[in-house]
């Protein structure tokens, strides 16, 4: 007697795969919203790749309306990789202040002198490139290739991620960045990467701002700590005063900014060995 042949297994269905119809009525929505709300912000304006990076570099821990106030005057008083790069970081974190984490400043500094000397003043086009430059992780140089070169790449931060969330996992919670990259890889809009970041990016603001944050129901998502009397406060207050009055001891420094000696002193020493700040004499200068 003939044995029955084995049936094929079915393949189960990949997790997270879309349907046309779904990706298209997904982009439909995204880009409705864009089209009546768009945001105006200045770096939105070039397509120079370092004012492109300059903004992306900012936006990394500061709200945008912020850096909006704050970007015009900078690029003013920096134009170009190389203006940057030949600058007293001095300079740099003093047309910084306003935007808080002065080791953003920084860093960016570090990033046009490597640009200057490695890249002839250009920024890269190549994500693996633009990683390694300082104070350039995943999101950022997925940004600049996007938004400077219109490369088509995957990319996720706050906003994006709260669109996904919004509109794929209305009802889960703990949802993992993991999760959500396949999504966005399918729905991406390969033609105008440009275009459809701007507009996830705007959509997912309005969402966070007329619904409960669909942020929350991520894995990654943290409550960020008080900003008034923390020690970023404190490390901001250090490099400000030192800007205005340079070469001050610490004793001097906690009193006129009303903190403890100890805690002054161990952010000098700090903040001198991530190259904020400077030993001069019996003080501290910044840069």
């Amino acid at each position: 007697m003939q044995k029955p042949r084995p049936q094929p297994k079915r393949r189960s269905k990949p997790q997270n795969v879309l349907a046309a119809l779904a990706v298209r009525a997904f982009r439909v929505t995204v880009y409705g919203h864009y089209a009546q709300h768009a945001r105006s912000f200045p770096w939105r304006a070039t397509r120079d790749p370092y004012r492109i990076l300059v903004s992306e570099i900012m936006l990394q821990q500061t709200q945008a309306d912020r850096v909006a106030e704050k970007y015009p005057t900078f690029i003013k008083r920096f134009p170009t990789v190389r203006s940057l790069a030949a600058a007293r970081l001095a300079s740099v974190l003093r047309a910084w202040q306003g935007l808080g984490y002065n080791r953003r400043a920084k860093l960016l500094h570090e990033a046009a002198r490597t640009i200057a000397k490695e890249h002839a003043g250009r920024v890269p086009r190549d994500s693996s490139a633009l990683r390694k430059l300082p104070g350039v992780g995943a999101y950022t140089a997925s940004a600049v290739a996007a938004f400077a070169f219109n490369q088509p790449v995957a990319m996720i931060e706050t906003n994006i991620r709260s669109v996904y969330l919004h509109r794929f996992f209305a009802n889960k919670k703990g949802v993992d960045d993991k999760q959500l990259v396949p999504l966005i890889e399918q729905t991406l809009d390969a033609g105008n990467p440009r275009k459809w970041y701007a507009a996830l990016m705007d959509y997912g603001s309005y969402l966070k701002r007329t619904l409960p944050n669909p942020s929350r129901r991520s894995s990654r998502h943290t409550k960020q700590a008080p900003f008034v009397g923390s020690n970023r406060q404190l490390r901001g207050a250090i490099i400000r005063l030192l800007l205005e009055k340079p070469n001050q001891p610490f004793p001097s420094l906690a009193r006129q900014l009303h903190a403890d000696v100890a805690s002054v002193q161990k952010n000098l020493e700090q903040m001198r060995k991530e190259g904020l700040l400077k030993k001069q004499g019996s003080g501290f200068v910044a840069g």
